[in-house]
């Protein structure tokens, strides 16, 4: 098969050639924010789920949808070590910029440059990796307690009336939202349900790992009312099936039925497995159509690929008793796993293993899915660590 016309496209967040299985999900986020831009009542969503299922994909979608439909976004990743106010400060700006350039939201643009301009004057001293510039200055008592919660709340005000003066709405998109500490993201939640308070037209869409939810709570107890949380999870088989059918058909090749079933079977249907796998089925096929040696032949790079990326890239990120923590649960199964049973594995009380595990789940490598329950965030990681470390030398 030309290499060059592989439809398949793994990569962090890269767009898939068929977006297949998340159609009613966009539907409803289109729906929030046209309900936002004319002043309805409108959640805003936080899309939940393990690695690999392809959230950043949909974020990224969703943010297109709505800029073709007029709605103005902002974009932003929330990496480990960054504050949240340094990450929302630059792209507040842009999208104040944008909208004081239209006439009937000049002036409430201009006062929340203003607001900004407080802002990051004020929280400069907590948060030092604020880097934005200033274009005019700030206005006395308008965003400068220096307290996040209540100038974050102030901000995003101005920035709604903003977005509402220019008949639109401001759809701020955020992901890997469970890196964010609790009292930044509590002082997100207040400032989002100041805005629905006052029904201006902001919407948050976030994306995260399972535990986003929890931590959402913890840091807010009313956040599971304010917010949808739908799970993204693997793709339902029909949809699986298309994803890997429809590129290779629209390439003019066929593949026949056991070789899509071997594919769905050693993906579970899991959206970057299915690029991976789909990707290197097509490089060993030699002819059209497609057949289950070339997917046999598939799974042995591609397992190798994920090894040296999707997977090495998360383990080289751990300590070492870390690593043994993994392979302990990677020893039990799939999971999830009791806590109980993992100490087992060590022949340790439980309770001196808890920094470990809360390091981990900080990490975003584990979750606890119900309480003393505890869950791999990565799919098909215990296989992984069971041929990274293999035999009995890691105990």
């Amino acid at each position: 098969m030309d290499p060059i016309r592989n439809p398949f496209s793994p990569g962090a967040g890269t767009p898939p050639p068929e977006l297949a299985g998340r159609d009613d999900l966009r539907e409803s986020l289109r729906i929030a924010l046209e309900r936002a831009r004319i002043g309805r009542p409108a959640k805003s969503a936080m899309l939940v789920g393990l690695r690999g299922v392809g959230k950043t994909v949909l974020l990224d979608r969703i943010r297109m949808d709505a800029e073709a439909a007029g709605i103005h976004t902002v974009r932003i990743e929330a990496p480990e070590g960054r504050s949240l106010p340094a990450l929302l400060a630059p792209q507040l700006r842009q999208a104040l910029l944008r909208l004081s350039q239209i006439a009937a939201a000049k002036d409430y643009a201009v006062r929340g440059l203003r607001a900004l301009a407080g802002f990051v004057g004020k929280l400069k001293v907590t948060f030092g990796d604020i880097e934005v510039g200033i274009d005019y200055e700030p206005e006395p008592g308008l965003a400068d307690n220096g307290d996040l919660e209540h100038d974050l709340q102030a901000l995003f005000e101005q920035v709604g009336l903003a977005a509402k003066s220019a008949s639109t709405a401001l759809a701020i998109f955020v992901d890997e939202l469970q890196y964010v500490e609790e009292a930044q993201l509590a002082a997100l939640i207040t400032a989002m349900h100041r805005t629905e308070q006052r029904q201006l037209p902001v919407v948050l869409v976030g994306a995260g790992l399972p535990q986003l939810r929890g931590q959402m709570g913890n840091a807010k107890s009313y956040a599971e009312r304010l917010f949808d949380f739908p799970m993204i999870g693997p793709l339902p088989p029909a949809a699986a099936r298309l994803a890997i059918e429809k590129p290779i058909e629209n390439e003019g090749v066929a593949i026949t039925e056991r070789a899509v079933s071997q594919i769905l079977q050693v993906t579970q249907g899991y959206a970057y497995f299915l690029q991976q796998w789909g990707s290197h089925t097509w490089q060993a096929a030699h002819a059209s159509p497609i057949d289950i040696d070339a997917v046999n032949a598939a799974s042995v790079t591609a397992v190798a690929a994920l090894d040296e990326s999707f997977f090495r890239v998360r383990f080289d990120r751990l300590t070492p008793k870390e690593k043994r923590y993994l392979r302990a649960m990677a020893e039990l199964g799939e999971g999830p796993h009791r806590s109980g049973d993992i100490a087992n594995c060590f022949s340790a009380p439980v309770s001196s293993l808890a920094p470990t595990r809360s390091s981990l789940i900080t990490k975003g490598m584990i979750w606890s899915p119900n309480h003393g329950d505890t869950a791999f965030t990565v799919p098909m990681f215990n296989e992984f660590m069971k041929r990274i470390m293999p035999g009995d030398d890691w105990r």
